[in-house]
């Protein structure tokens, strides 16, 4: 087999993908609602005629062929080769009728589940889930190797060689860092006002702004595009095409503000690969991790930073004509971090938002490895926010029907955010040594950073693991306490601790 047979069938694979990338685009953003079950036929369809494809003779023929001959590939022939290799080990034994049953079913879940945020109940998700979640643990002994335990296995999907072992220390440091950080604001933290956050600025005036924000930030809108949906994502297609979506709220500009800003770093990403490896598995983030990196690093790091802002608040007035002529950079900048419980992921700040997913990995936890049946997880969710975050859901809608994720079978990338943010963190402090941070935010020119970003990590797209990346980005694996260091550096400052 030649090298060019091998890619051609990688890219009738991946065209494939990207029909299948559009429809599912479309089901969350303009879809009717009475379109699921259909949808869910065509999706079922074209997902079974690919994962044919990829487990299929054309595919173990070059696997077979290329395993003692990767010399006769080029250097994108290999990383191909690599991760074609790992999805087949894992995926080439499963019947293709428990893919197909899985595809329709998560294609149908997602309108049961806009259904029961409707009504706020989660009864209407419940038997919904309880496929999903059925269907996920009857693949999970086909992907199951050498994994401790059965979540072990779906860690693994969205970040390779992560453990509960290790998520379980990770977290347990991160959590008593946040702990501890807010007790030092209770007792000697000043806290900023936020009143005039609830201004009405319209849905006009907040996209101007932030899309002019996300494209000085290097969001490309040639390549891309912003639509609504009910709970914001990123769909890469290919490298030119990344779409980002988010929704508003014209009493709070700021979580369409950030969610834009965190979904354009995940489209940033994808636009920022290497074409080389167009057409190939390699054409996609190393790893969901590294990819929230990228997000949180746009929305978190630089979203936090007082340079950015002292930039950016002109524009914002500009955009929102006298509605915060009153207010000092000072007191806005400072109302941006103003930390407090909240029921909501997407709407929490970023002192508590690592809360929110370790109380969903714990539930996780919990949901495979045999300690929780579906009907328990309204109760359960709602325990662990009085625990964690002393508040406590008034309905399912604010409690376990927040999330997006298990409608769409995502059963283990919640670590993926948390471990993101810490990523963040630690590609911040590397990047320091090499781009004065604060001088570039306070420029016309963000570019120095994307390109750190692109060199780094960005341009490899997956044919590095994300271990190696950080390592040799940052000269150490991960460390959670930069995270902990940089709460403290953000709230410090504006609580005033002295």
């Amino acid at each position: 087999m030649k090298e060019q047979e091998f890619l051609q069938e990688l890219k009738e694979i991946n065209l494939f993908q990207q029909a299948l990338a559009i429809l599912g685009w479309d089901t969350q953003t303009g879809m009717p609602e009475k379109a699921s079950d259909d949808r869910g036929e065509v999706e079922s369809y074209l997902y079974g005629l690919a994962f044919e494809k990829e487990v299929g003779p054309k595919i173990k023929e070059a696997l077979t062929y290329f395993e003692n001959r990767q010399d006769e590939l080029s250097e994108v022939g290999q990383a191909a080769y690599r991760v074609v290799k790992e999805q087949y080990d894992l995926n080439h034994a499963i019947p293709k009728e428990k893919m197909e049953a899985l595809s329709g079913a998560l294609s149908k879940a997602h309108g049961s589940w806009q259904k029961s945020r409707a009504s706020k109940n989660f009864a209407d998700f419940r038997d919904a889930l309880e496929t999903n979640i059925r269907l996920t643990k009857e693949l999970i002994p086909y992907w199951k190797k050498d994994e401790a335990t059965d979540y072990d296995v779906l860690l693994n999907q969205y970040e390779p060689n992560m453990t509960v072992e290790i998520l379980d220390k990770v977290f347990a440091e991160v959590r008593e860092g946040i702990l501890s950080i807010r007790k030092t604001l209770e007792e000697k933290g000043t806290e900023p006002n936020t009143d005039f956050l609830s201004r009405k600025m319209t849905v006009a005036q907040q996209r101007e702004f932030v899309i002019g924000v996300v494209t000085q930030l290097g969001y490309d809108f040639s390549r891309g595009r912003l639509d609504d949906t009910i709970h914001p994502f990123m769909i890469g297609i290919n490298h030119n095409d990344a779409r980002i979506t988010t929704r508003w709220d014209e009493h709070d500009f700021t979580m369409a503000t950030f969610g834009v800003i965190h979904e354009a770093g995940h489209g940033m990403y994808e636009q920022s690969i290497d074409p080389k490896y167009q057409y190939t598995p390699v054409a996609t983030g190393t790893s969901m991790g590294i990819h929230e990196s990228q997000s949180l690093f746009n929305e978190i790091i630089i979203g936090s930073n007082k340079q950015f802002w002292k930039k950016q608040f002109p524009f914002l007035k500009e955009c929102a004509p006298g509605t915060f002529d009153d207010i000092s950079f000072d007191d806005f900048y400072d109302s941006l971090k103003k930390t407090q419980a909240s029921l909501i992921r997407i709407e929490s700040d970023s002192l508590t938002y690592p809360l929110h997913i370790i109380i969903r990995y714990e539930i996780e936890k919990l949901i495979f490895n045999g300690e929780a049946q579906v009907d328990d997880l309204p109760q359960i969710w709602n325990d662990k926010y009085e625990e964690y975050l002393g508040i406590r859901p008034e309905n399912d809608l604010e409690g376990i029907l927040q999330d997006v994720h298990w409608s769409n079978g995502s059963f283990g990338y919640f670590p993926s955010y948390a471990l993101g943010y810490m990523y963040a963190a630690q590609l911040l402090e590397a990047m320091k040594k090499e781009v004065d941070f604060d001088k570039v935010l306070a420029s016309d020119d963000y570019s120095p950073i994307k390109s750190w970003l692109t060199e780094h990590i960005h341009q490899y797209g997956a044919s590095k693991k994300p271990n190696e990346l950080i390592l040799e980005a940052t000269g150490e694996t991960l460390n959670p306490q930069y995270l902990i260091d940089y709460m403290k550096k953000i709230y410090f400052d504006v609580y005033k601790v002295k």
